[in-house]
């Protein structure tokens, strides 16, 4: 999950990169100065990432990349449980998102059905979904479904 303000400036710098010959194509004529506000963004985005390459990259991941980074080192310290790692992991993990891209074809057995998108929906929005009931040995269980798609069942002894 990202935050709204810190893709802002990203996909500013890398919309304003990737337009830059058209830009200086559409005002060759013009007498303005040149992109006050594209130089105070590099600026604010190199003194929080580093230094700026001489030719700026029109790709979002290169202007994205400091700050993923930087949230990554603010909120792991954070994570006081070995579930919550877990989860943090598997949802940060290279392709993690990846079936959001899957078409919905129930020929080929993609789509979810109703009870799936409640599920993950809720996992997506960060509840814990819990349910108990009676297992089949008869104590008392609860099922936790965490982010990372794990099932936990926590036996309970009856009072």
């Amino acid at each position: 999950m990202r935050r709204v303000s810190s893709l802002a400036l990203p996909v500013f710098l890398a919309s304003a990169a990737s337009t830059l010959s058209l830009q200086a194509d559409i005002l060759a004529d013009c007498a303005c100065s040149d992109n006050d506000s594209l130089q105070s963004y590099l600026s604010d985005w190199s003194s929080a990432s580093g230094t700026l390459p001489d030719d700026l990259p029109p790709k979002q991941p290169f202007w994205d990349r400091p700050g993923i980074l930087a949230d990554i080192a603010q909120v792991k310290p954070s994570l006081s449980t070995p579930a919550q790692l877990a989860s943090f992991l598997a949802a940060s993990s290279p392709h993690s998102g990846d079936w959001l891209q899957a078409m919905p074809i129930s020929s080929c057995g993609l789509r979810l059905d109703d009870n799936a998108v409640r599920i993950r929906v809720g996992l997506w929005l960060g509840l814990t979904l819990c349910v108990s009931h009676r297992c089949h040995c008869g104590t008392l269980s609860f099922l936790l479904l965490y982010a990372c798609m794990f099932l936990l069942c926590v036996f309970t002894p009856e009072n």
